[in-house]
């Protein structure tokens, strides 16, 4: 043992700290680096590690150190600036280290036997299928027929990846391919094969230009950018013209999406433009797919990756861009486990790795816009619409006093009437699915509740269903009232299927599409709904929000925002940006193509000063108002915050916790830190426990975390601490 190298791993576990081991007896020490995963005893079991250093000298003594039980990989999975990256994450979020690791890798990775040489299936036509005239194919089968000139044009063949973007059941189509012949399938491990690539770049204009020559001046070093652009003002164009001139560098690019929903619409416009080799990573793959593509883009091999938001800790071989789309939106930020913000480690990441990147919205959070005013990002701004196509008619509909239909005022149901009489497309945007949020008895009052959480039951008609949104709990519709037998129950409220079913009656004939949650949990489902968005055979589309992040409709003239009022009276300090941000969005799928675009948002508050800035379309001037609010009352982004959130079966233990937690901070004598609680959190049960949180509060970052630094691993031995679970979330988004 004299003299042996120490490993020091890094073991997925709730502990703040790293572990020494011994390395395998004889092995050869040229094995042995920072960033190969190691199979290790781990108390009474076994876990998968990952080397961080190998270090001479011990944190413990010699007697209590243990053999790697493995060495799993014969060279370092992770480079050393990912590592410096991970072990930073761990550091700010006050995170355990080994479950940081464990989040940055596919779970292929976290077991202890992969083969990461794995075959993939790949399709490729055959000498008979090469053969065969896919325009004659098509009247049969329109799908099949797109297979067939997808696959003419990769004669190596594709993987289930290289369908990502088909909608509809592009694999029924690929097993009647095989059963005529026409189709067959290879196991290789083939180089990642190229997207097809060849259309021109469209032309820029000023706007665009001058952003996208900031951006390519500034590769081969950090530089933060941050590109306000209006809705349909050619970000993405932007994007394709920066990654053009980083892939002529040999570099590679890395793409943030907020949600897997955006992936197919922005992968198509990529493979259109570029013929190099692109993966996609998000939680909708396989095991082996999500493997493949990140060992692709770790080798260099990938040339352009686009993820979602675990995708920022992929290793590139080459970096040469990062870029975040949507960079506002709230799905960046990991709610739970370590609680992370992509977009705000995109930053980190760049700064690191000396490569700039492009955080783009066109409604950035307050915090970028004031890194931008301060100097830390430069801010480009794309202020008119791309083409031919002009910014939409805004107009506020008051309702109150007026008849409402199921939600929808005489005036919103004119104007509907009037876009599709005209061939034009409307969408109604409602963030609120299901029939109704309340089903209420009027005889008695009594009103249909979860029984885990602080919640009414949605009623969900078409399924005859009572559902919590907040636990996932459903019962059938009670025939009678629970409480007094009376059969008068009433639904409260509207949801996207009861607007659903009231326009189907008022507009008999006409083809709707409806996209929310309910509408889209089968897989493919999503993007089959959006192409029928897209292609103009949906006339009217009803949706939440997922039909506001980015997608692009251009037949859409009108945009009926029905219950604007939802936000702009709640406690939580962020609600005015968000419902500002939310408008914005949906506003901006008006009039994106040569048909002019109207919006009409319904409210019973006309004259709420958020409403009507939103009226002049101007989000710098509205962004300047809430700005000075955050600055007067000391939020973020002038100030930082970090929550302590409890949570058990029973109401006093997470209240008990968080006081000798609070007495704990008190005792570390911190004054530049404000320390708010312990309270219950705005829901305090939830799926079937008790919440509360401790807030705190610092004017300076790096006084926060003075603060954190000590007072985290201290949690751990409370004694109160046995009794719940606990979490800390640094710059929290969600005050719930």
């Amino acid at each position: 043992m004299l003299g042996e190298p120490i490993l020091r791993v890094a073991v997925p576990s709730p502990l703040r700290r790293t572990f020494d081991y011994l390395p395998p007896a004889g092995t050869d020490p040229e094995r042995l680096h920072p960033g190969v995963r190691v199979h290790v005893p781990f108390g009474r079991a076994r876990a998968v590690g990952l080397v961080l250093a190998v270090v001479e000298s011990a944190a413990v003594a010699a007697e209590r150190l243990r053999r790697v039980l493995r060495i799993l990989d014969t060279e370092p999975l992770l480079d050393a600036e990912t590592i410096a990256l991970l072990q930073w994450t761990s550091d700010y979020y006050h995170h355990p280290v080994g479950e940081v690791f464990s989040t940055a890798l596919p779970t292929a990775l976290r077991q202890e036997r992969i083969e990461r040489t794995a075959s993939q299936r790949h399709w490729q036509l055959t000498a008979a299928g090469r053969e065969i005239d896919a325009e004659a194919v098509v009247q049969r089968s329109p799908r099949q027929a797109q297979i067939l000139e997808r696959l003419r044009q990769a004669p190596e063949g594709l993987t289930r990846e290289g369908f990502a973007d088909q909608v509809g059941d592009w694999r029924g189509a690929l097993r009647a391919l095989v059963g005529k012949g026409w189709v067959q399938t290879v196991q290789r491990t083939a180089d990642w094969p190229a997207a097809a690539g060849g259309e021109a770049a469209l032309a820029l204009n000023d706007f665009q230009r001058e952003a996208a020559d900031a951006v390519s001046s500034a590769l081969g070093g950090f530089q933060a950018f941050l590109l306000y652009g209006v809705t349909g003002s050619g970000k993405t164009e932007v994007y394709l013209q920066v990654i053009a001139q980083v892939l002529a560098q040999g570099r590679q690019a890395l793409v943030l999406v907020p949600e897997i929903g955006l992936t197919p619409q922005l992968l198509q416009r990529f493979r259109q433009r570029f013929a190099v080799p692109l993966v996609v990573l998000h939680s909708g793959l396989s095991e082996q797919e999500r493997l493949q593509g990140w060992l692709a883009a770790r080798d260099g091999r990938a040339r352009i990756v686009i993820g979602t938001r675990s995708a920022v800790f992929t290793p590139l071989a080459r970096p040469g861009v990062l870029i975040v789309d949507e960079e506002h939106d709230l799905s960046f930020k990991q709610q739970d486990g370590l609680r992370y913000s992509a977009r705000d480690l995109a930053v980190i990441r760049a700064r690191r790795q000396a490569m700039p990147v492009l955080l783009a919205s066109a409604t950035p959070s307050l915090e970028s816009l004031q890194n931008s005013f301060d100097g830390r990002y430069r801010l480009l701004e794309l202020p008119e619409r791309a083409g031919s196509a002009v910014h939409p008619r805004m107009a506020l509909l008051d309702v109150r006093g007026r008849p409402l239909h199921e939600g929808l005022s005489d005036a919103l149901l004119a104007r509907v009437g009037a876009h599709l009489q005209d061939g034009g497309q409307v969408l109604l945007f409602l963030n609120r699915r299901g029939f109704a949020p309340t089903l209420l008895c009027h005889d008695c009052g009594w009103v249909g509740s979860c029984e885990r959480c602080d919640a009414h039951l949605t009623l969900h008609r078409a399924s005859s269903r009572l559902r919590c949104h907040h636990c996932g709990a459903e019962r059938s519709i009670p025939p009678q009232c629970p409480a007094c037998g009376s059969v008068d129950l009433r639904a409260l409220g509207h949801g996207t299927e009861r607007l659903e079913g009231f326009l189907r009656e008022r507009f008999p004939g006409t083809a709707l599409v409806r996209v929310d949650r309910d509408t889209t949990r089968r897989k493919g489902a999503m993007e089959a709904q959006l192409e029928r968005a897209r292609s103009g055979e949906g006339r009217i589309l009803i949706g939440t929000q997922m039909l506001a992040k980015g997608h692009h409709f251009p037949g859409v003239g009108l945009v009926g925002i029905v219950d604007s009022d939802q936000g702009l009276f709640s406690a939580d300090f962020r609600a005015g940006e968000r419902m500002a941000q939310l408008i914005l969005q949906v506003a901006g799928r008006a009039g994106r193509a040569e048909r002019p675009g109207e919006v009409l948002i319904q409210t019973h508050h006309p004259e709420h000063p958020l409403l009507q800035a939103l009226l002049r379309q101007d989000y710098l001037a509205l962004a300047d108002t809430l700005l000075a609010e955050r600055r007067e009352s000391e939020f973020p982004p002038f100030a930082s915050l970090a929550l302590l959130r409890a949570e058990a079966p029973t109401r006093g233990a997470p209240q008990a916790f968080l006081e000798q937690a609070l007495a704990g901070a008190q005792r570390l004598n911190a004054p530049e830190v404000e320390v708010f609680g312990p309270i219950p959190a705005p829901m305090e049960r939830r799926q079937g426990r008790y919440r509360a949180q401790l807030l705190l509060i610092a004017r300076q970052r790096r006084d926060l975390h003075r603060l954190l630094g000590p007072w985290v691993p201290s949690l751990e031995s409370l004694r109160e601490g046995r009794r719940v679970r606990w979490s800390l979330d640094v710059d929290p988004q969600d005050m719930m």
